[in-house]
């Protein structure tokens, strides 16, 4: 089923996105025929646990309180449950049926899935995750690695936790990368030269890893800020509805 076809003509849309795809959101809105405003949240929501990125995901759905909207725009994927439990507000939620971002950078479910089982231990980089860094301030001290202690020294760790805990931790979390040996870096053609690709493949060098360069897709993007909204990519949500997560398949569902 297709919603846009529920709409004639230009729509005004609201998008709420992480700020990973600033490059690619700005240039997909700018080549719709719909007229969307854009709200960009900070990178490392899903790093500060479920309740946290729900809560902040949630308080942003609950600001768009303006009558003029036909559909609110979540660009975000299942991200570890953390879409689950969101409320629509006023208007119509859409959300894309994908596992994480890396669905929307390659294009479809079927595609991520398919470069994922075949590609065990990738570590995936692309402009945004690059140029947007860590996260800092509030969602740094709240993630879940500082949380537990990840990118502390041992010393700091036998301190907090004791001697037994704190060989476990280090063992288990002290190099969150041991279990990567590839940089995949995907081209969205978004950079305004190769200096990102020269950028992932020294990093790449640097832990002796291999390195891939891998074509993204920008049509989960460009499908959901013009409206081809078909139920097997992207959920309707109808106003004062509940997102539930959906294991049949569907990735995410709305809550009976």
């Amino acid at each position: 089923m297709v919603v846009r076809q529920a709409w004639e003509g230009s729509m005004r849309l609201k998008l709420i996105t992480c700020e990973i795809f600033y490059r690619e959101f700005c240039s997909v809105m700018a080549h719709s025929p719909n007229t969307v405003d854009v709200e960009f949240l900070p990178k490392g929501l899903h790093d500060i646990g479920v309740e946290g990125m729900r809560t902040r995901l949630q308080a942003a759905l609950d600001r768009v309180d303006v009558p003029r909207y036909e559909a609110v725009l979540m660009g975000y994927a299942l991200c570890n449950n953390g879409v689950v439990g969101l409320t629509a507000g006023k208007y119509p939620l859409v959300i894309p049926r994908a596992h994480d971002c890396i669905t929307l950078f390659l294009g479809s479910s079927e595609r991520y899935l398919e470069y994922f089982n075949g590609h065990p231990g990738v570590y995936y980089q692309t402009t945004g995750w690059m140029e947007r860094g860590k996260a800092d301030g509030e969602l740094s001290q709240l993630s879940v690695g500082k949380v537990l202690g990840v990118g502390q020294s041992y010393e700091d760790l036998v301190a907090r936790y004791g001697e037994d805990n704190a060989k476990y931790l280090w063992s288990e979390l002290g190099d969150l990368r041991k279990n990567y040996h590839k940089f995949t870096y995907i081209d969205m053609g978004m950079g305004p030269d190769a200096s990102f690709e020269r950028q992932a493949r020294e990093e790449a060098a640097e832990r002796g890893w291999e390195f891939e360069k891998l074509e993204g897709d920008l049509g989960m993007f460009q499908r959901l800020v013009d409206g081809v909204w078909d139920d097997k990519e992207f959920l309707l949500v109808p106003p004062g509805k509940q997102v539930a997560a959906d294991y049949g398949g569907g990735l995410i569902t709305i809550r009976t």
